[in-house]
């Protein structure tokens, strides 16, 4: 019976699963997949995914707009253009670093000639309003149509609002778009 109950334990022991530490020459044994902090490291090892920066979005959901700000401007410069709006939204809001109308337009700018139609449809706001940009309203409305016809819905009710920018704009941000006298 001694030997039945060492014999368990034995294969017990030896079935555990191996702990996440370093491998000799670089890598992970088991390493943890999910987490903001995996996130986070793939970021600082220069690699991003669709998974890496769609985690960016619980990041600045938690109030991590730092941590946000470096994951979304990564990925933003790798060429996705979700983190490109996300980005724009921390600067539109100074989230993670100071307010800036001109760099959130810079990074709406740069998702719409991505052909993203959220891209396409902030740009045309920023240009219909002058807001980080020189305003002009010609110019914004072509790119909520090209957005509209991309299928975005929020562009199909702006123009069914007949570009009225109070349809798609929060009453608590009617301040940040008022003119500058």
């Amino acid at each position: 019976m001694r030997k039945v109950m060492q014999l368990a334990l034995l294969l017990g022991v030896t079935a555990l699963p191996a702990a996440a530490d370093p491998v000799e020459g670089g890598g992970d044994l088991n390493p943890e997949e999910m987490t903001l902090e995996r996130m986070m490291r793939n970021i600082e090892r220069g690699e991003t995914s669709m998974t890496t920066c769609a985690s960016g979005y619980f990041i600045t959901k938690s109030g991590r707009h730092v941590e946000a700000r470096e994951l979304f401007e990564a990925c933003a410069n790798d060429g996705w253009t979700g983190a490109m709006t996300w980005m724009s939204q921390l600067e539109d809001n100074g989230l993670g670093g100071a307010l800036d109308p001109d760099g959130a337009a810079e990074w709406d700018r740069q998702a719409a000639e991505a052909g993203d139609p959220v891209g396409q449809f902030n740009y045309g706001l920023d240009l219909m309003r002058g807001r980080g940009v020189a305003q002009d309203e010609a110019r914004g409305r072509a790119l909520v149509d090209e957005a509209a016809r991309a299928g975005l819905p929020v562009a199909r009710r702006l123009q069914a609002a007949d570009y009225d920018l109070d349809e798609v704009t929060p009453d608590a941000d009617n301040w940040k778009y008022a003119p500058v006298s």
